[in-house]
């Protein structure tokens, strides 16, 4: 939590809601801290403080600030890219958007936006940025750290947020071929599915051999843990076949 009024950040248990204390704490930031992003693994905080026109790096292993980066003017609102790899500074007083590399802690673009930018967001594949100005909203290609459209909204808008998709691979096309054996012999049954689908390009990779496989059909899903499946070459196509197992549909 950024505590403007005493250039300091609290740290809060999650486990009892209480304010850590003690040596140390609270931690020390910049003049007038006014936001906050941490990064995806948890290892970092990022603290835009307003007065001081820099960003504080803590490790939130140690809770100690280990790099301050110089950014623009009166820094407002700070986000952290997916991957962790940027940090996005929105600087109300300069009208720009500082982009930080996480791994050198040092500002490696400087984007123009809107007047007085005060929010910004990163969206969930890491692609742009919606920055919130004074009048409109900036959009950034992180590709190219240009601004790729503006768009018109409300007077003072001081927020912005973006919905995520939904959970799930999308795929361009499905098919399966359910075949079923009735034997003569009692609880000698079994049936055996047969399926294959194609990858959208704007699929995440996956990874059977590695990763947990959930399959869902209706209000029935299943999840199939990792090393079930085995690789195999059928002429220039990779393909995963699933081991013999049992798997319990739930639902």
């Amino acid at each position: 939590m950024a505590d403007f009024g005493s250039n300091t950040v609290s740290v809060i248990d999650t486990a009892t809601n209480t304010v850590l204390t003690g040596p140390g704490f609270p931690i020390p930031a910049g003049t007038s801290p006014v936001a906050v992003a941490v990064t995806p693994d948890g290892k970092h905080a990022y603290v835009a403080n307003a007065g001081s026109n820099n960003v504080s790096v803590i490790a939130t292993a140690s809770n100690t600030v280990v790099a301050t980066v110089p950014v623009g003017f009166l820094p407002d609102a700070v986000a952290v890219a997916p991957d962790g790899k940027h940090a996005y500074v929105a600087n109300r007083g300069s009208n720009n958007v500082s982009v930080i590399a996480t791994a050198s802690n040092t500002v490696v673009a400087t984007v123009t936006v809107g007047f007085e930018p005060v929010g910004v967001a990163v969206t969930p594949d890491g692609k742009h940025v919606y920055v919130a100005n004074g009048r409109t909203v900036s959009v950034i290609a992180t590709a190219t750290n240009t601004v790729v459209a503006t768009v018109t909204v409300e007077t003072q808008p001081f927020g912005v947020g973006i919905v995520p998709p939904p959970p799930g691979v999308p795929s361009l096309a499905f098919n399966a071929k359910l075949e079923i054996d009735l034997d003569k012999k009692q609880n000698e049954d079994r049936f055996e599915l047969k399926s294959s689908f194609t990858l959208s390009r704007t699929a995440p990779g996956i990874n059977p051999l590695t990763n947990p496989v959930t399959l869902q059909a209706g209000t029935f899903t299943t999840t199939i843990p990792p090393g079930s499946f085995k690789k195999h070459r059928d002429g220039d196509e990779d393909e995963h076949e699933l081991e013999d197992g049992l798997f319990t549909f739930k639902g």
